[in-house]
């Protein structure tokens, strides 16, 4: 099946917020209230569902987080579903939700990343429906810097809208805002200069594919499963090849994401990759294996190029890329650019 674009998203239109993995801890429901009247200063009206609650590692038993999503993503009034955050175990999800019926439903925006990517790839991947891996709701207040998009941006737009971004040049190294003592707070200091690299040598990277991607921490438990034959995808929906992003979030050590890695590649993640875009990540080195080490050991045999430091993980800003959609990808001495493309 043909990539699926849900409609843009009007004024007035609603965007249900819940919680597919962990929920929001009391002392943090004044972000959450700062959040939605952010989404609701755009035009939007917000759903709160039932599964938030904050308490423990999930906000509710599976099978009514599972029934709570499906419900907001066959809703024909909810034209997005924005959860707050990851979280720790949503793949207690994937054998709950009914593929089949989210095939044939009109599609609807899901956003999200980190734990989420546990859900939103299978679903591009399984239903053809794009969905974005982006800032979360809770991350959704913050000023976006130049050269760079919020998820809010891309759900207005058109099929066939073509967007692209660029880095910033600079990152945030000082760790995450605390929200129980600043709740309102929109800006996010990036206060360390840094751009997008070729890990795999030199020369210019122009290449073209469908993205799809997410975070390697929670995808390498998928990999070899139903539910992440990117392969097949590939077959179907990309005859071109795939642009294919991973990120970490900076809570394993340098060989744990190295065997990931290996582990996804053994497992055919990368087959129809053109290049791999690689989140900036803050977590931790060896002192005989760098981050980037681990990458190139892991995906060097891929002999593609490989783009590193990009915005697409856990070390702000944040660069929404759609699952589905068409990248373009540039690297050269003076351009860095991703392009994507809703058709």
């Amino acid at each position: 099946m043909p990539i699926r674009y849900p409609r843009p998203l009007r004024p007035g239109d609603c965007i249900g917020v819940t919680s597919p993995s962990s929920g929001v801890n009391e002392k943090f429901r004044k972000r959450l209230d700062v959040a939605i009247r952010e989404v609701e200063a755009r035009g939007f009206e917000v759903i709160l569902g039932r599964c938030m609650d904050g308490s423990g590692h999930v906000s509710a038993p599976a099978p009514e987080r599972a029934d709570e999503l499906m419900s907001m993503l066959t809703d024909p009034r909810v034209r997005a579903v924005v959860p707050p955050w990851g979280g720790e175990t949503a793949i207690d999800l994937l054998p709950l939700l009914d593929l089949n019926q989210l095939r044939v439903a009109e599609p609807t925006w899901i956003v999200g990343f980190s734990d989420l990517s546990t859900v939103i790839t299978p679903l591009t991947l399984l239903t053809g429906s794009a969905t974005i891996h982006g800032n979360n709701l809770m991350d959704t207040p913050y000023q976006v810097p130049e050269g760079l998009m919020s998820w809010l941006d891309i759900v207005v737009a058109p099929q066939g809208h073509r967007f692209t971004q660029t880095p910033p040049g600079y990152h945030r190294t000082t760790g995450w805002d605390d929200y129980t003592a600043l709740p309102e707070v929109r800006e996010c200091p990036l206060d360390t200069p840094g751009t997008w690299i070729r890990l795999d040598g030199s020369g210019d990277v122009d290449v073209e594919g469908r993205l799809i991607g997410g975070c390697i921490e929670t995808l390498c438990n998928l990999t070899g499963t139903g539910y992440l034959d990117v392969s097949a995808f590939a077959r179907a929906e990309a005859a071109d090849g795939l642009l294919v992003y991973v990120e970490a979030t900076g809570d394993d050590d340098v060989f744990t994401i190295c065997r990931n890695l290996h582990g996804m590649r053994l497992a055919g993640f990368f087959d129809q990759a053109n290049a791999v875009i690689v989140g900036r990540t803050s977590a931790p080195a060896a002192p005989s294996l760098s981050q980037h080490q681990a990458v190139l050991d892991a995906l060097g045999p891929l002999n593609v190029p490989i783009i590193a430091d990009v915005e697409c993980g856990h070390v702000p800003p944040f660069m929404p890329i759609v699952n589905g959609a068409r990248g373009h990808l540039v690297h050269t001495s003076t351009r860095r650019q991703l392009t994507q493309t809703l058709d």
